[in-house]
């Protein structure tokens, strides 16, 4: 090798040096005497990574575990429980005595982890009782239904219709919920909860005797309307509810749930046009 040339370096066996000069001579690429097959490659990277996933997902010998640690149940409400919310439900003749009673009911699992019973809120002599789904945590803290954000989103849309002359003031419309309990981490209620309650809730619209009933949302549509349809197909539709204790069936409808409206605001016109139809009905019943 030319030492004198510009592009020689002192110590061939200096790998940064012999790195710098092949730099300076323009080699970009590092090329085998053996070709390497890449699609080969890659397919056997594949083979090996789908292999180490179905490991990881097979069954494997069972380790100790605390029970802490292990999913929730759900707790199956028995025959003894919901023929137990029947009878003390039909022993209550005044509204009154129906909140004493689900105070005092034990039969739903609900009522361990919550701080309150949330019970109803409103005017029971209005005309139109609206039905929730089941308390958040707000409501949960106050007792009240309908007092969080999605409260106040309510309170809003009953103002901006007239069944509220003041944001938040109640008078016209009667609230209450199908669990009368906080669901933990607000996850949707199951059919057990919903099975326990549902006397209580068809005893309190009798004993409220509305002109129209409103189903916020899908769990209290599907519970109060006995269809298993999806909110988005019972909005805008018009059903009788009975029951032998009413005096007439009962013109019930459902409409989006406040909390569904606050995270989906696009669907706002549809609830704003489905709040519309039920003032328009209500007038003429």
């Amino acid at each position: 090798m030319n030492q004198h040339s510009d592009h020689s370096f002192d110590d061939p066996f200096d790998p940064s040096a012999l790195l710098k000069w092949y730099v300076e001579m323009g080699v970009d690429e590092c090329i085998g005497d053996d070709p390497i097959d890449r699609y080969a490659a890659s397919q056997e990277m594949l083979a090996r990574k789908q292999a180490a996933q179905t490991q990881a997902h097979a069954p494997s010998s069972p380790m100790p575990s605390r029970p802490a640690s292990a999913p929730q149940q759900e707790v199956k409400a028995t025959d003894e429980m919901v023929h137990a919310a029947v009878a003390a439900a039909r022993k209550a003749t005044t509204i009154e005595e129906l909140r004493q009673a689900v105070v005092a009911y034990e039969g739903c699992h609900l009522k361990k982890t919550a701080m309150n019973t949330v019970f109803a809120d409103g005017n029971p002599q209005a005309d139109i009782m609206f039905i929730g789904e089941a308390p958040g945590a707000d409501e949960d803290r106050q007792g009240v239904p309908f007092v969080g954000e999605q409260g106040k989103l309510l309170d809003k849309m009953l103002h901006s219709c007239g069944l509220e002359d003041e944001i938040g003031d109640r008078s016209k419309v009667y609230i209450s919920n199908v669990l009368f309990w906080r669901p933990p981490g607000n996850r949707n209620p199951t059919q057990s909860e919903i099975a326990v309650c549902l006397p209580f809730v068809e005893r309190h619209i009798e004993l409220v005797d509305p002109k129209m009933i409103v189903c916020l949302g899908g769990a209290a549509a599907k519970a109060v309307l006995g269809h298993h349809e999806g909110i988005s197909r019972l909005r805008g539709r018009w059903f009788d509810h009975a029951s032998p204790r009413l005096s007439r069936p009962v013109k019930a409808t459902a409409l989006f749930h406040p909390a569904y409206l606050l995270r989906s605001p696009a669907q706002k016109r549809r609830a704003w046009t489905d709040l519309l139809n039920i003032i328009e009905k209500l007038e003429f019943l």
